[in-house]
């Protein structure tokens, strides 16, 4: 185990360095100048040249690259240019709107998909498995912008149980915090949900197939026995790897369903600062994005070893 633990650590850091160049390097050659930003435009060249220098955009690639990741490293956060506030500060912030949306999420698309899938893969070809598959592939073809939209005509216009928008606060009120991410999380949760029903199917058929189910179901055993116990668990190997990417996507690529919602999240915070320009804030939160993604990749690779052993052995 520590072995295969070793050998995932170091590809996530390897990975981790190719993002922070890919990163850097993309928004290195962006057109704009961050200094003609901060200063304007009837800055003169003298007062330009001595911002650069103290933002350090005089150095090479290499020395702006080691600056900013060695500032990254040592825990010293960036200065936002249009929000002037450190960068770290801004980014704990929308994470805390971002991250439990996520979360919930993921929850809610579990609730449906697990279920779905194990009665899907029971009573495959039968009226049951073809509604399952019917409603996962409508929800295949759903927007999740446009879902929101609905539910929110529907709980927040019509029957006034949840706010059409907007996010108080959890340290000014929890409930309705909690309450104002309930309905993007079940339209970002329902579309998921569609791709891991079916793919919960399609992987509890595969194990339901295999000789050690027969032989626990000749032993005895009880069906409800042999699906959540005995099959449930192999089959839950390739749905953790959908889920991991999807934790990650819902991370890094929830701009659309935070303005619909007027959410103050990642997402919509790297979408402002692209349009104002504020390159130290789009860097930092690009990074944390990919970062994201990675970590949450690794984390999924080490289940993979409790949930099957002969993986680690590998």
């Amino acid at each position: 185990m520590l072995r295969y633990f070793a050998k995932k650590l170091i590809t996530l850091v390897l990975l981790l360095f190719l993002v922070s160049i890919t990163v850097f390097s993309v928004l290195f050659v962006l057109p704009g100048d961050p200094a003609q930003i901060i200063l304007g435009i009837n800055a003169t060249p003298e007062s330009l040249a001595n911002l650069r220098a103290e933002l350090g955009l005089d150095k090479s690639f290499m020395g702006q690259y080691t600056d900013w990741i060695g500032n990254l490293l040592l825990g010293r956060s960036h200065q936002s240019i249009h929000y002037k506030m450190p960068v770290f500060d801004l980014i704990l912030g929308s994470l805390a709107v971002t991250g439990p949306m996520a979360l919930l999420a993921m929850l809610f698309a579990l609730a449906i998909a697990l279920p779905s899938g194990i009665y899907a893969a029971r009573h495959q070809n039968q009226a049951g498995d073809v509604t399952v598959m019917f409603c996962t592939q409508l929800g295949l073809a759903t927007p999740e912008f446009w879902l929101g939209i609905l539910l929110t005509l529907l709980f927040s216009v019509q029957l006034g149980w949840f706010s059409a928008g907007g996010f108080p606060g959890w340290s000014t009120d929890f409930w309705g915090s909690l309450k104002a991410l309930l309905l993007p999380a079940f339209a970002l949760g329902v579309i998921r949900a569609s791709i891991l029903t079916r793919l919960t199917r399609s992987s509890m058929l595969e194990v339901l197939r295999e000789d050690y189910v027969r032989t626990a179901r000749a032993k005895g055993l009880k069906e409800r026995t042999v699906v959540y116990v005995h099959a449930l668990r192999n089959a839950l190997v390739p749905v953790l790897t959908i889920m991991g990417l999807q934790l990650g996507q819902l991370l890094a690529g929830t701009i659309i369903i935070e303005n619909v919602y007027f959410l103050p999240g990642l997402g919509r915070l790297v979408f402002n600062a692209i349009g104002q320009r504020d390159l130290p804030v789009v860097r930092d939160i690009v990074l944390f994005m990919a970062a994201a993604v990675v970590v949450v990749n690794f984390l999924v690779d080490l289940t993979y070893a409790f949930l099957d052993p002969r993986i680690r052995l590998e």
